[in-house]
């Protein structure tokens, strides 16, 4: 009974035998700081929710409803003209559940027995008949739009993940991923209602070669009975420590 409510809730247990579902985003959660994934996925304490990015959902759902349109008519979107990228939105039955975040496309990796989810923006198919991974990403900047930085490389392993489940799903994938960057001007004089954007597409060439490493790095860490150490860069891990330390000096 225990082992069920536990697995139920996708909480890891060792003792169970069948394959543990790992989403894109706790791989993430692992390289960012093992220790929080432990108590994350092994121990069901997760770090706090921040706020919905409601603006940011609603602009992912517009492109979407955007491309779709084309991806009916089975023609280019005229932002893949403006790049010069010979492709389409790629018409595929499974789209929606791809799409979905509880579902997403998965793969079974036999080595750690975890299935790997990850819910993707868009895909495209080029005139090689490759799958071109997209994400959508929307900001408000006047500063030029990169993929350098913390978030940058956070997207790029994103791309990465999702590269890799597509080939895994025995897909014939491009190397270059796309990210469609919508930027929201602030230099009008009024907002009267209307939000207006810019539109970039950023390539990115991925390599997916780190994640079985990474995978069997998670598995070897969850089936541990005490948490690994913190990450001394993880500020989640600074503040529990902080708060024991205070209380403790109460």
């Amino acid at each position: 009974m225990a082992a069920t409510g536990t697995r139920t809730r996708n909480i890891f247990d060792p003792h169970v035998k069948e394959p543990f579902k790992i989403s894109r985003s706790k791989i993430e959660l692992f390289l960012e700081c093992s220790r929080c994934f432990y108590l994350d996925r092994r121990c069901g304490i997760g770090r706090p929710s921040g706020p919905a990015f409601t603006l940011n959902i609603a602009v992912d759902a517009l492109l979407k409803k955007e491309f779709d349109v084309h991806r009916k008519k089975s023609e280019a979107h005229p932002l893949m003209h403006t790049y010069g990228v010979h492709a389409v939105p790629f018409a595929h039955p499974d789209l929606a559940t791809w799409r979905d975040n509880f579902k997403g496309i998965q793969f079974l990796h036999d080595e750690s027995n975890f299935i790997i989810t990850g819910a993707v923006d868009d895909v495209w198919i080029d005139d090689r008949k490759e799958l071109i991974v997209v994400d959508y990403k929307a900001t408000s900047t006047a500063a030029d739009i990169t993929l350098d930085g913390h978030f940058g490389s956070k997207y790029k392993r994103q791309m990465e993940v999702y590269q890799w489940l597509y080939r895994q799903n025995g897909f014939h994938v491009s190397d270059t991923g796309y990210f469609v960057y919508v930027n929201a001007d602030k230099d009008k004089e009024a907002f009267d209602k209307t939000l207006e954007f810019s539109v970039q597409l950023i390539a990115y060439t991925g390599n997916a070669d780190w994640i079985p490493e990474a995978l069997s790095e998670m598995k070897l860490c969850l089936v541990r009975d005490l948490p690994p150490p913190a990450n001394p860069d993880c500020e989640w891990c600074a503040y529990r420590r902080a708060a024991v330390k205070k209380e403790s000096a109460s």
